[in-house]
């Protein structure tokens, strides 16, 4: 295996001990995407977080981020903002693609889910090639 290979594992085993808010408490959402096609970390991602209104259906921008070099977002929602409802991550996997001289299938991806109990952790993973993506609900 490379050096190369070998560091992206240690610091993939390192940030999953890191990854908090801010304010340094740990985020109850957290995502991270992935590059299946070449087997690293979807790096550079820009992503933005919505909460659905249950009223009105409109969406609200919670965040927005990029991801790390490790295709994290650390700090995405804090516990005082993390409320029952529907979200949706929304990935610019056209423009990630673009920035490595690629083109996609898909200009976006955009995930939605249900926070029915805000006192567990949710990790939302995209895994992302060219022509394909999926994701899952991770712990």
């Amino acid at each position: 295996m490379s050096a190369f290979r070998l560091q992206q594992l240690k610091n993939h085993i390192l940030a999953e001990r890191k990854i908090t808010t801010m304010s340094g408490s740990p985020s109850p959402l957290t995502t991270h995407v992935l590059n299946t096609a070449l087997g690293v970390p979807g790096s550079n991602v820009t992503l933005r977080l919505y909460q659905q209104d249950p009223s009105s259906d409109v969406w609200h921008l919670v965040t927005t981020g990029t991801t790390n070099g490790d295709g994290r977002c650390p700090g995405l929602i804090t516990q005082e903002q993390f409320k029952p409802g529907v979200y949706k991550l929304h990935f610019e996997t056209g423009q990630y693609w673009t920035s490595m001289g690629q083109t996609s299938f898909y200009p976006y991806v955009e995930i939605v889910f249900t926070i029915t109990d805000t006192d567990q952790k949710y990790h939302v993973p995209l895994l992302l090639s060219r022509f394909s993506y999926s994701t899952y609900r991770g712990s």
